[in-house]
């Protein structure tokens, strides 16, 4: 080989490390948004999709100006510590708290970081932020709150002869137990009572359930630890022949849920790219307030298999499910 392929040859291996050196740096450049989630179920999954659709509709695309370092402690609390710090190392300009135990721990623990939770109903009650429409220290995020007023408004178009709500709820997460006491008070409007069954652990779910037998007109899972218990609950429910509503569509196209009514998750998600934009921007976060869902927001779906099942003929306005 001549000297001048010999040179041609080393001047090409000279400019492509110049270029992998060069787009280590511009990797290294990029602001990293961290998420840590509570585990693979939908709600949690279609939020991180509006979160990256909202983000590159703002100019933050990945790979190109913007990173995500994403974990999840797969329904297990005491991944937490390990699954934030982990996430903190990353060095993150902004960190996104997927469910309230992990939005409270890091809270607790990080306050050089800005905080967005997200898929989180009540941020007040859980003692993340103490007005509902001002940012606390470093923390801002986005609330699923489901206007539970117009669930049941949708349920009586279904099951106009429903008086009773059954709902399952974990005694350890604060989430629940706030849609425990919204569920109390949005019954009490309409004239329907609610019957809550507390759970301490999934095993323990198809013992509890037995309680709602010949007594509730219907059984609500909204959001909740117990959306990766859908399949058991769903089961026992049809043992019952009690229909299910799901706050999020998935279990209704899943066939589990005769319908939903809640929050497009998604949408949710968006809402918080909205905030994390901000603070990539270099907004202030005392300036950066929480947001919550608009009744735009909300979807329904209706299932036809279990809709003929259970004898329901499917009002109008509603998306169904073959």
């Amino acid at each position: 080989m001549d000297i001048k392929k010999l040179l041609a040859i080393a001047a090409a291996l000279t400019i492509a490390a110049v270029a992998l050196v060069l787009g280590i740096k511009k990797s290294n450049d990029m602001p990293i948004v961290a998420i840590v989630s509570y585990g693979p179920i939908p709600p949690m999954e279609a939020s991180i999709i509006g979160i990256k659709k909202q983000l590159a509709d703002q100019g933050f695309n990945e790979g190109q100006t913007v990173r995500y370092e994403i974990k999840d402690i797969c329904f297990d609390h005491a991944l937490i510590p390990q699954m934030v710090a982990s996430l903190k190392n990353s060095k993150p300009a902004v960190m996104v708290l997927m469910a309230t135990p992990i939005a409270q721990f890091a809270k607790g623990k990080i306050n050089d970081i800005p905080l967005v939770y997200n898929v989180i109903t009540d941020p007040v009650d859980a003692g993340l932020i103490k007005d509902r429409n001002k940012s606390d220290g470093n923390v801002t995020g986005s609330s699923d709150m489901q206007d539970l007023g117009a669930l049941l408004t949708f349920v009586q178009t279904i099951l106009p002869q429903a008086k009773t709500v059954g709902l399952l709820y974990m005694t350890s997460d604060s989430n629940d137990l706030t849609l425990v006491n919204m569920m109390r008070s949005a019954v009490a409007s309409v004239g329907m009572s609610v019957i809550a069954i507390p759970v301490d652990q999934v095993r323990d779910i198809p013992i509890r359930m037995q309680e709602l037998k010949g007594k509730a007109d219907l059984i609500y899972v909204g959001a909740s630890g117990l959306q990766s218990a859908l399949p058991i609950i769903a089961s026992e429910s049809q043992k019952m022949n009690i229909p299910m509503f799901n706050m999020e569509e998935q279990a209704v196209r899943d066939g589990l849920a005769l319908a939903s009514f809640g929050v497009n998750y998604e949408s949710v998600g968006k809402n918080a790219g909205k905030l994390v934009a901000e603070l990539l921007n270099g907004a202030d976060i005392k300036n950066v307030a929480p947001v919550y869902p608009s009744l735009q927001d909300h979807q329904c779906f209706v299932n036809k298999k279990l809709a003929e099942k259970f004898g329901i003929k499917i009002p109008k306005n509603v998306t169904i499910v073959e």
